[in-house]
């Protein structure tokens, strides 16, 4: 289904070797002339004018199937090993399994995430308990202090009665008492921010771990994965060493690699390439001829539907192409998306002219000509041209259907 560069290189010669002979074919008619010339007969028929575009086959409506990229910081190794996976070109509906990858890992990830914060819960509890203690003692030695102030303090109001190395001593006890009580106040404060951190670093522990358990089950429903529309499954081909293959089950995939296309075959599209030497002639609307490289019988129609506006940069500097998008009308089942396609598009469809190969065509007095042939005798009759394209050209007036003309025609001198 996936054609190589090379292989697409090699096929387009040899269309274009095909066209070459075409045109050989339609200029060859008749019989020799003097045993050199070759002749062709003027015949009414219908002329078609068309430019080749290249592109690749596309659906229209698709979606791609990706391995899943894990949340959270456990994630194992990145790779992942699939257990189930439909069979390529295998029509499914909407809610039909797709993918189905191994979650032995995960569910593992669950349980330990599951013992972490359950670990977590049970130490926010035991160290708020150890503080609600610790907060006893505390208040026990602050009412303390405040017993020592407030004794100080009656034993103040019998300075006056006392001697007075006495009343010294009672100031120098309330001060030691309120100095106390206040330090105790200050370090207490401090002991209750530092409680109130401990408990914070903890319950963000817990939060990290509970999303990280949330995490591991949003993981676990990654595992299966199920299409999302009603359509056709297309595998995409995996690295197996050197070469490419379908996956299957039991092999690895990485997270976010492409595991296959879900695509709705009711409406495709090719995506062509426009050379900007081409871009004037060509318009939205057009009618095309589809064929597929790989199956050069098939023949679809479609219809030019989109020309970009911005221009891709080529091989060279000067040159440019442009994108295109080309409906495709018709179903089949070797119509699959990736396939190269070359797109025909009808520039001009005039029916009943006169045509004549365009090698017969020479000229006389700067004008076209032709040389007819007739009783083994020749004569150069001049012609008025019209369209052409790259093998035929369409005669307006001065021949007539059934002239015979030659191949080869001597140009007349100046």
């Amino acid at each position: 289904m996936f054609v190589t560069v090379r292989h697409r290189f090699v096929f387009a010669a040899a269309l274009c070797l095909l066209g070459l002979s075409a045109c050989a074919r339609v200029s060859s008619s008749g019989s020799p002339l003097n045993g050199q010339s070759r002749t062709a007969t003027a015949k009414r028929g219908t002329f078609r004018r068309t430019v080749r575009l290249n592109g690749t086959v596309g659906a229209v409506e698709s979606f791609t199937v990706l391995a899943p990229r894990l949340a959270g910081q456990m994630t194992g190794s990145g790779t992942m090993v699939l257990t189930k996976i439909v069979r390529n070109g295998t029509t499914v509906r909407k809610g039909d399994v797709l993918v189905e990858i191994d979650r032995q890992s995960q569910l593992k990830n669950i349980q330990d995430r599951q013992a972490e914060y359950d670990g977590l819960l049970q130490q926010i509890r035991r160290k708020q308990a150890d503080q609600v203690s610790a907060g006893i003692s505390d208040e026990t030695e602050m009412k303390g202090a405040e017993v020592d102030v407030k004794t100080a303090l009656v034993e103040m109001r019998k300075n006056e009665l006392i001697p007075r190395y006495q009343a010294e001593i009672n100031k120098s006890n309330l001060a030691e008492a309120e100095a106390q009580l206040k330090q105790l106040k200050e370090t207490f404060k401090l002991k209750r921010e530092a409680e109130a951190a401990d408990i914070r670093i903890l319950e963000i522990q817990r939060d990290r771990a509970l999303r990280a358990l949330e995490y591991a089950k949003s993981n676990v429903d990654k595992m299966t994965i199920v299409s999302p529309m009603n359509g056709l499954a297309v595998l995409a081909p995996i690295y197996k060493g050197t070469r490419q293959v379908d996956p299957q089950e039991g092999d690895e995939v990485r997270a976010g690699a492409a595991i296959m296309l879900v695509v709705n075959p009711s409406a495709m599209q090719v995506t062509a390439r426009i050379n900007q030497v081409d871009l004037a002639q060509l318009r939205t609307g057009l009618p095309v001829d589809v064929r597929l490289d790989a199956y050069p019988d098939l023949i679809f129609p479609g219809r030019v539907e989109r020309i970009s506006a911005m221009a891709i940069p080529g091989g060279s500097r000067r040159i440019r192409h442009f994108s295109a998008m080309v409906s495709i009308q018709g179903r089949n089942p070797k119509l699959l998306p990736d396939l190269t396609a070359s797109a025909d598009v009808l520039l001009q469809n005039l029916e009943n002219v006169l045509i004549l190969p365009r090698e017969a065509i020479t000229t006389r007095d700067g004008r076209p000509a032709v040389e007819v042939v007739s009783n083994g005798k020749s004569e150069l009759r001049p012609v008025k041209t019209g369209a052409m394209n790259d093998c035929e050209v369409v005669i307006e007036s001065g021949l007539q259907d059934g002239t015979i003309v030659s191949l080869v025609p001597q140009k007349a001198p100046e």
